[in-house]
């Protein structure tokens, strides 16, 4: 927690027309709503936020939405925490240099002692700042390989769901889409107080996403390497992943050295091959075991393990969470299927290649037809 202070805690959210408005109101609504609804703690001291910008006014957002600028920044010289919120990455991707006053800013406040913290996306305009240079962050999922490319220098865990850094621990990151609940509770209970924050996470239905991002990211392995070879074996695997020994056997077809084509399947998709077929049976089990009701036993085996125990302790590794904590998650209430049209397929429990939502996740539903009789006796077909 924070020295004790009467004065309020200024934090300034930063508006700029990439940004997503329900991380921006989202944010303002529970750190200005605290305030409103009289949650205090005696002693601490009140929060007080403003939207601000390159200048005031209203600003069109990412979705077309407005939001009104209450300052600008050059208006604001004393700031405690600023939070950049998520942003949308247009097609081309992110453009560095399109907003140096906005980064002067930031960069300007940060050696005057503000905490800086971005929420999902907002990492891309931080790290133009250079203060996240050689230090620890996390980011949305699905920009991470967009933002290690771009920004090489910052160490990004896209599976972490708050990144806290700096020499002070002034540099705050959460990660996907709604972690931004963990980010302002973490800021009321580290300014305000602890109960402070129970009691706004109470009122709002806001949680903690304590099992971390690992749960919900989708396992692709990387098809850009260019090796033409550990390509090849990576098509086979993705429709043979269950068949027994699978390492071994992309080995044989490969025609390569055992020692040659694991380092080369490593330096090519960043996996040794074992890590690599876990990961694809794993995700081919998170998708039976949203989808059907099918028991862990049961899609164990169908993924390619005949030890359950192993399997599911396996999964907990790979996910954060048991089998059994990931479907309960996961998968569409009893009382939602229930309402779908007869006409509607979507989010159907088989994996017979008739869904509509096949396309998504394609490779799952492949090792029900054409598995190739297992030998119980192959370690690696087990592990």
């Amino acid at each position: 927690m924070s020295p004790m202070r009467s004065e309020p805690l200024r934090v300034a959210i930063l508006a700029l027309p990439d940004a997503v408005i329900s991380t921006l109101a989202g944010i303002y609504d529970v750190l200005n709503g605290a305030a409103m609804m009289g949650i205090t703690a005696p002693g601490r001291p009140a929060i007080s936020v403003q939207i601000v910008g390159e200048r005031p006014g209203p600003l069109k957002l990412a979705s077309g939405m407005p939001v009104e600028v209450q300052a600008a920044v050059e208006q604001v010289t004393e700031c405690d925490v600023i939070i950049v919120p998520s942003i949308l990455l247009a097609r081309s991707g992110w453009q560095r240099g399109r907003y140096p006053r906005l980064t002067a800013w930031i960069m300007g406040m940060h050696q005057r002692g503000a905490r800086i913290c971005s929420a999902c996306s907002g990492i891309f305009l931080l790290a133009e700042t250079g203060m996240f240079d050689g230090r620890e962050a996390t980011v949305h999922f699905g920009y991470a390989r967009a933002f290690s490319q771009l920004y090489p220098e910052v160490i990004v865990h896209p599976e972490r769901v708050l990144v806290i850094s700096g020499r002070n621990e002034e540099l705050v990151c959460s990660g996907a889409s709604n972690t931004w609940h963990d980010l302002v509770l973490y800021l009321i209970a580290h300014h305000v107080g602890a109960t402070v924050a129970q009691e706004v996470a109470r009122l709002f239905a806001l949680q903690w996403h304590q099992d971390g991002l690992a749960p919900y990211i989708v396992f692709e392995g990387r098809s850009d390497h260019g090796d033409a070879e550990i390509a090849g074996a990576q098509e086979w695997l993705q429709r043979n992943f269950s068949v027994a020994s699978p390492v071994e056997e992309m080995i044989r077809r490969s025609r390569l050295a055992e020692r040659t084509f694991k380092r080369r399947f490593a330096a090519a998709t960043g996996f040794m091959p074992l890590d690599y077929v876990q990961r694809l049976r794993v995700e081919d089990a998170k998708r039976r075991l949203e989808r059907t009701e099918a028991a862990v036993e049961e899609i164990s085996w169908q993924v390619g393990y005949e030890d359950p125990a192993f399997f599911s302790r396996l999964f907990k590794r790979k996910t954060g969470l048991s089998p059994g904590a990931y479907r309960r998650r996961f998968q569409i209430p009893a009382f939602a299927r229930a309402t779908t049209s007869a006409g509607d397929n979507s989010g159907r429990s088989d994996l017979d290649g008739r869904s509509d939502r096949d396309d998504l996740h394609s490779r799952s539903d492949r090792t029900l037809l054409g598995r190739g009789t297992r030998n119980p006796g192959v370690a690696e077909g087990r592990r």
